[in-house]
Order: C-alpha cells, then structure tokens, then sequence
C-alpha cells in the first residue's frame, strides 16, 4: 500500500455513486480493505438505495438521503460488530448501491415457436417479440438472490435469464387468452398486462417486478404468412377468373424485368392470353347475348338404328342412310366391300369390307365369278 493510500484511509470518507453507465444494476463502492471511518458521509441519490454488509450478512439499507455514520446511523451493524460505546477507528464493510429506476431496455423473443391450438386454423406455431421494463423492489432479496459478491453487476448478466421466464410464460398466457390467432393483435394490450402482472409475482423471490410489457408483434411461420396472403388476394378480387388475371400480370411484370431469360416471349404469349380474356369479358359485360338459331329439326334415329351412315356412290356422298338400307344396296350390287363408307366416331371413309358392323351385309352375297376358262 502506496503513502497516499495510508494517507487517504485516515480521512473522511464520502460514499456515493454516479451511474454514467445506464446499464449497472448493483455497484459495490470501492474502499480500500473495505474500512470505513466513523463519521463518512455516505450520499444516497434519488433512484438508489444503498446496502450495507458485514462479513456477508446484510446489516443496514439506506433510502436516498444524506448520512453521516455513526453508531447511531447503524443499530443493526454496531450490534454485530458488539461495540456498546460508540467507535472511533475505522471499521469494515461492503457498501451496494442498487440502482432502482426502471430499466427500460430489456427485450425478449421466441427462439423456436410457440404451438397452441387454433379455433379457425387448428394447431398452429407463433412468434413472438417486444420489449419490457423492469424496477428493483427488494434489493436484499436480489443481493441474496442474483448478486451475490459481484462488484458490478449489470444488466447483460440477467437479460437471458429473464428472457426464458417470460417466453416460458407467453404460451399459457396465449392459450388462456382463448383469442383467435388473427384476433391477437387486437387483444395484444390485455395479455401483455396479464403477463406483467403474472411475471411479477413468480420473479417477487428475486425482489424484481415487470412494470411494463409490450408484445410488439405475434406472427405466424412464413409459409402459413404466403397461404394467408394468397387467401387475402382472392377475397378481394372476387373470383377466380380475375385472379387468374391478376396472376397472369404479375407473371408479365416478373418475366419483364428478367430480360434475356425468355422473358420476352412470355410476355407477349401472356399478354394476347390476358388481353383476349379482358375483351371476352368487357364483350361480355357490355353486350347481352345474341339468342342461339334454332337448329333444324331433325327426327331422331330409331331405337336400336345407330347413328345414320353415309356412303359414296359415283364420287359423290350419298345419304344418311340406315343400316336396313345399307343392307338392300348390298343386295342389289350397288353397295360392294370396297364403297367407301363413314358414321359419326370414324375417323376417315373406309372400305365397307373393312367396317367390323357392315360385315353381316355382305355374308349372303356370293363373291364375282372366275374368269372363264377357254375352252370350257
């Protein structure tokens, strides 16, 4: 120990604290070999409270004010130190200033989502995020309980752990709730108030409180966000044949900034298919519907006639005809295996020989003669 530091030990002290940080909770005033003189003056400021500790157990809390210490300042600690007739040499203990404004800079956030069932969706996952204040209110139960020894202790040291507290809590105070996920952000105020209140009485052990409790947003995973947007785009056009138009002209917008890529082309394909479908629809809206002409009457065939055939004769096309008529012409001659044929569901004229359903027409009709032979 330097001369100075002899030299400063034997003066009166001034014990105080002035907090520059905005972040330090509790700060232990720095005495050398902890001795402080009978009669300092110890300086508590509005905002702190200072405790005294003697050999580890906690001796005296001074409000803000302005003391001089003495025997008669420190019932508690002259006890334990056994002097009944006041003392004049110097005498050690710890002195924490704690800080109890409120610290408004704290935030908390779900790392992993909270699951809770959904009336309207069912089971879902949220997010969660926003911010909160916290005040000390029994700096003994937080030098017992958190501090300990520690000469500067801050509020980095705490923030995880609180943070775990309360997403530990956001998810039965969601689900007590009993509000639709897309009602949350209208009732975000009232939970955010049931949450301080609650925080604050499991965290009273650790002499902090909750004041205030802010969820600035609640969310739903990305993927459920894009189906919920998708849902919210087809409501307000209306239909799916404007949004199918509204599809279709982002696609142009997209595949117009990617020049180069094929884009030109998809463009001009998708714009005459838009443009086609917006005038078929302005053809629509506008005009009424010219009435259909009436079709030429037309007896239906005979039950069990099949469709009507039609046959070539000369070149030309002959009928309808009737398969019973069909049957005559092949009688006379005048319907062989090789007229051309055709009924509704062919594909092309065909040889009558070839048709499957003709082939009993010809069954009774003997084939041509042979050639004569010469000299028969």
């Amino acid at each position: 120990m330097s001369f100075m530091d002899k030299l400063r030990g034997q003066l009166i002290d001034i014990i105080e604290f002035l907090d520059s940080s905005r972040d330090t909770i509790v700060w232990r005033f720095p005495r050398q070999g902890n001795e402080i003189k009978n009669e300092a003056k110890l300086v508590v400021r509005e905002g702190q409270v200072a405790v005294f500790v003697n050999e580890g157990r906690l001796a005296d809390v001074f409000g803000p004010g302005t003391y001089t210490l003495s025997t008669q300042n420190l019932p508690i600690l002259s006890t334990l130190k056994g002097w009944k007739h006041g003392f004049n040499s110097p005498w050690k203990a710890e002195v924490y200033f704690v800080t109890t404004r409120q610290f408004t800079d704290f935030k908390w956030g779900t790392q992993n989502p909270v699951m809770l069932r959904d009336p309207e969706f069912g089971a879902v996952r949220l997010r969660g995020f926003g911010t909160y204040s916290l005040q000390v209110t029994d700096a003994a139960a937080l030098l017992r309980q958190l501090v300990g020894t520690d000469p500067n202790f801050r509020t980095e040291e705490i923030g995880e752990f609180f943070r775990q507290n309360i997403v530990g809590a956001l998810g039965p105070a969601l689900a007590h709730a009993q509000v639709a996920a897309l009602d949350l952000a209208a009732n975000q105020n009232v939970i955010a108030g049931r949450l301080a209140t609650e925080l604050t009485t499991s965290l009273a052990e650790y002499g902090v409180a909750i004041t205030r409790f802010v969820i600035e947003n609640i969310s739903f995973p990305p993927e459920v966000e894009a189906a919920l947007d998708k849902k919210t785009q087809m409501a307000v056009l209306g239909n799916m044949q404007q949004y199918t138009q509204f599809q279709a002209a982002n696609a142009i917008e997209t595949a117009a900034g990617n020049p180069g890529g094929g884009g030109e082309g998809m463009t001009m394909g998708l714009g005459l298919a838009v443009g086609q479908q917006m005038a078929q629809t302005l053809a629509g809206s506008q005009a009424p519907a010219a009435p259909a002409a009436p079709a030429a009457a037309a007896p239906p065939p005979l039950p069990g006639a099949g469709a009507p055939w039609f046959h070539a004769t000369g070149g030309a096309q002959s009928g309808p005809t009737s398969l019973a008529e069909l049957g005559s012409l092949a009688a006379s001659g005048s319907l062989t295996r090789e007229t051309l044929v055709w009924q509704d569901g062919m594909a092309a004229w065909t040889a009558a020989g070839s048709v499957p359903a003709l082939a009993s027409l010809f069954g009774a009709v003997p084939p041509p003669l042979p050639p004569a032979t010469p000299g028969a």
